[in-house]
């Protein structure tokens, strides 16, 4: 059904202004030359410095054969990992903007004009996990370095995934921005759940994939192996995983699942919180 002609300047106000929102946020990120250099700086710090260094210990002797813990170099499991990193940090980091934009003044601008509170968001967050998957494109430039191939396909798998995992986590960020009133006290919380969010992926250490659950727990504390298993980025991490080196400690599906699912909730709770503020 084609729009009226009462409905189609209304629709291409709101696209136009959606493009607007999205290439500020875009060109802001790219002027912030911290957060460019924090970019490039974190997956060559991960990458070369981690993998590399704990490589040795990621591997077994059993009747004089060395073996992996899992069949890929601690270099490979640890790679995907440093995608969803590069991603995560990026994406809650940009959502500082609504914290700039609420001080300054410029959000009350947009919030008179006649674009939509949800078109408002929608373009922030859009710019947001864009210059995040961006970020996470520099971490696939190591690809070769880390033994790890890279195809057309490969590519576009994971970049759909990438995507998928920046929207959830900017809209994560635009939520505690709604929350936080200064850029000192949004930095402290968003370490605070950065980390402990990343940490508790299995993105530097592996669940077994041979044990039982049940052996899990016995192997690994149980509240770590109960934390790692309903931290959602756990199976993000996953599917990068599974598309970049073959590798899934879950069903494939899961982690689609998982990201899709928490993307439309940390969005309709930052909308809702976004309308009321």
């Amino acid at each position: 059904m084609t729009p009226t002609r009462e409905e189609r300047p209304f629709l291409l106000v709101q696209l136009g202004g959606l493009y607007g929102l999205w290439l500020r946020e875009v060109k802001r990120a790219f002027r912030d030359r911290g957060q460019l250099i924090g970019g490039i700086s974190r997956p060559i710090l991960w990458v070369l410095i981690l993998g590399i260094g704990l490589n040795p210990y990621f591997r077994g002797e059993i009747y004089g054969r060395v073996s992996f813990v899992v069949p890929f170099t601690y270099l490979q499991f640890i790679f995907p990992a440093v995608v969803a990193l590069n991603i995560l940090f990026t994406s809650v980091q940009s959502a500082v903007s609504v914290i700039w934009d609420r001080e300054f003044g410029f959000l009350r601008e947009v919030q008179v004009s006649p674009l939509s509170r949800g078109t408002i968001l929608l373009g922030k967050v859009l710019g947001g996990a864009t210059v995040a998957v961006l970020h996470g494109c520099l971490v696939l430039l190591l690809a070769k370095f880390a033994d790890v191939s890279m195809t057309w396909p490969k590519f576009l798998e994971t970049l759909g995934l990438m995507a998928m995992l920046a929207f959830a986590l900017t809209s994560l960020g635009v939520v505690i921005a709604n929350h936080i009133r200064s850029f000192q006290g949004f930095g402290v919380f968003s370490n605070a759940v950065i980390l402990p969010l990343y940490f508790t992926s299995s993105s530097v250490f592996p669940l077994d994939p041979a044990l039982s659950g049940a052996q899990t727990r016995v192997v690994y504390p149980e509240w770590l192996v109960t934390i790692v298993h309903w931290n959602p980025l756990t199976y993000a991490v996953d599917a990068l995983r599974g598309s970049l080196i073959g590798f899934n400690q879950f069903d494939p599906r899961l982690g689609i699942l998982i990201m899709g699912v928490s993307g439309v909730v940390l969005f309709a709770i930052a909308l809702y919180e976004f309308r009321r503020g």
